[in-house]
């Protein structure tokens, strides 16, 4: 899965896109022209002061995404915007919230779709 990287691609996917709010995590959802997701995560410092609980995250984020037991659409441009809590949740509530917030967004294949995607 690639990433977006420029400020540009963010800002696109801001004024364009949709967005689906949860407890923990907002995922704004556009469709791209390429043929693959692509993935931006922004975690602010306002959230969280220190670098390492924002890269923690981040980096939790990045795996749930990688190693998910989920099959996404392909083609969209996906950004996760952490919102500010006290602490870090736990890795299976962010888990959950990804799952509620891409089902929410309807981007998670069912095995019907897939198999039917690859014949």
């Amino acid at each position: 899965m690639e990433t977006l990287k420029k400020n540009y691609e963010f800002s696109r996917v801001y004024r364009k896109g949709k967005y689906f709010s949860g407890q923990y995590l907002t995922i704004n959802v556009l469709e791209n022209i390429y043929g693959y997701s692509r993935i931006g995560i922004s975690v602010s410092k306002k959230a969280y002061k220190s670098s390492v609980k924002r890269n923690l995250y981040r980096r939790r984020i990045k795996e749930i995404v990688r190693t998910g037991c989920f099959n996404l659409k392909q083609g969209y441009d996906l950004i996760f915007v952490v919102k500010k809590t006290e602490q870090i949740p736990p890795y299976r509530e962010i888990e959950k919230e990804i799952i509620d917030l891409l089902e929410k967004a309807k981007l998670i294949l069912k095995n019907e779709e897939n198999n039917n995607q690859v014949d």
